[in-house]
């Protein structure tokens, strides 16, 4: 190690002190691997400052000794983007001690919260003070407001309330000089210029480190109504949740969609879990309803109605409708149980993909007959929230394939695919998940030029000497291209 690195590290260590640095690579090494399982790398040492002038005061001194920083949140990333290189050159960043919860708003339905705070912990914060936070994901709790902004995190309410941009109101982030941008006070008129605070939001920590974030609430759910439908085909699941948005409006809260295959898979994976159904159907929809107090009275009644409808016009064959919040959360638990029962099949390819909401069913019907006949023996599924055209389109291997290997080739061409049809559809290869390093060439390779190069100038204006988790969703340069 050169002397200015052994400079840098006792200085960050006097920084920080024994809580907030360390260089024990048996702390460190939990943190090199991503949730995934896909990357993993080395760090100089890993940093948890407590503040944000502690954090502040660290990237400064990054900056004067050319140390590179990735930041961390819960490390539930799915693209390999919170996780260093194998290179060792660059410090870890975990903001996991700032766990502050500044304050809660009642009147004007917001929290200011830091970034290490777990987005299970701000939903009990809020439910004591009768608010909500109106975005949940399976990984509620590991997950971490800074990495949820970070990433631009969607999860199953976003038909209702949007993705994280739609529910940051005011942020704190720390840039590469150390200098802190503070904007956490919520204006609903502000015309001075850019929206700055949507640069940091989607950008993966490659612009600034997000330290806190003013953020949306709403009322307390007072009632919900959970629907397990049986649908004849994709198209009359697209069907359905017209029928819905025109049914329930506002009380239409989720929207998800899973083939028979799917449930069939977390059925067998998962021990004490019951199909809601008494048969089988190609395609299954759980639907969210829910109302605040004002609407409460007349939920159950409004729903039964949409449903009643929805049979007499053929949208779906079956359903059932939770009887009480056990069975609420029994029916989304089979939801949520797809990831792991998909990966306990074997090798596969997943990928996190939106097209117009319109065009989702024919795009699944095209592209998983071309994926399934392009490579024989593959199986597609496709799951997910149809109501805001994302789905998770997975491809499930042959049954003699090797995992490790088979993902590394067949598995690299057939997600060069997927992503080729999704671009023709004109649709996003990443739709919530984010970029990171997973699809960073893919990005370069198919994303508009003009859209590149404007996010390298900024990624240059903000950071130019490229220390900020470098080698994530964007580089300085164009990365030449292969012969």
């Amino acid at each position: 190690m050169t002397p200015d690195r052994e400079a840098f590290l006792n200085h960050a260590d006097e920084l920080l002190g024994p809580r907030g640095f360390t260089r024990d690579p048996d702390l460190i090494a939990p943190w090199l691997t991503d949730w995934r399982g896909r990357f993993t790398g080395k760090a100089l040492a890993m940093a948890a400052p407590a503040t944000c002038e502690e954090l502040a005061a660290l990237l400064a001194l990054c900056t004067s000794h050319g140390v590179p920083v990735v930041p961390q949140g819960g490390n539930s990333g799915m693209s390999g983007g919170a996780t260093p290189s194998a290179d060792g050159s660059a410090l870890l960043l975990s903001l996991r001690r700032m766990t502050t919860i500044r304050k809660i708003d009642t009147d004007n339905r917001t929290a200011i919260c830091e970034a290490g705070v777990v987005l299970q912990s701000l939903h009990e914060v809020a439910a004591a003070q009768g608010l909500r936070f109106p975005l949940s994901l399976g990984g509620k709790g590991s997950a971490t407001v800074g990495g949820l902004i970070s990433t631009n995190a969607g999860g199953t309410q976003v038909l209702r309330h949007g993705s994280m941009r739609a529910l940051v109101l005011g942020l704190e982030a720390v840039l590469a000089d150390g200098s802190v941008y503070s904007a956490l006070t919520p204006l609903k008129k502000d015309n001075r210029g850019f929206d700055l605070k949507q640069l940091f939001i989607g950008s993966e920590g490659t612009l600034g480190v997000v330290t806190a974030a003013t953020l949306q609430l709403v009322p307390q759910i007072a009632e919900r109504v959970v629907i397990w439908a049986g649908i004849s085909s994709i198209r009359a699941a697209r069907a359905l949740l017209e029928h819905c948005n025109r049914a329930m409006g506002e009380a239409l809260e989720g929207f998800e969609i899973l083939p028979q295959s799917s449930l069939d898979a977390v059925l067998q994976h998962q021990a004490g879990m019951r199909a809601p159904l008494r048969q089988d159907h190609p395609w299954h929809a759980l639907i969210e309803l829910v109302a605040d107090a004002r609407g409460a009275d007349t939920l159950q009644e409004r729903a039964a109605t949409m449903l009643s409808e929805a049979f007499a016009k053929a949208l779906l064959t079956d359903a059932a409708i939770s009887a009480s919040e056990a069975q609420a959360e029994a029916f989304w638990a089979l939801r949520e149980g797809i990831p792991a029962a998909q990966r306990a099949k074997g090798a596969a390819v997943q990928h996190d993909i939106s097209v117009p909401a319109e065009q989702m069913p024919e795009f699944i019907e095209f592209a998983s007959s071309a994926i399934e006949a392009e490579w024989p023996g593959t199986q597609t599924f496709c799951f997910g929230h149809l109501g805001d055209g994302n789905v998770h389109f997975h491809v499930v291997a042959p049954t003699d394939a090797v995992r490790g290997e088979w993902e590394s080739r067949e598995g690299k061409a057939i997600s060069r695919r997927v992503h080729d049809l999704v671009t023709q559809w004109s649709g996003s290869i990443s739709a919530e998940h984010g970029i990171g390093q997973l699809k960073r060439d893919e990005l370069e390779r198919l994303g508009d030029p003009v859209a590149l190069d404007l996010m390298r100038r900024i990624k240059a204006a903000l950071d130019p000497a490229g220390l900020l988790n470098p080698g994530k969703l964007v580089t300085l340069a164009p990365r030449p291209s292969k012969p």
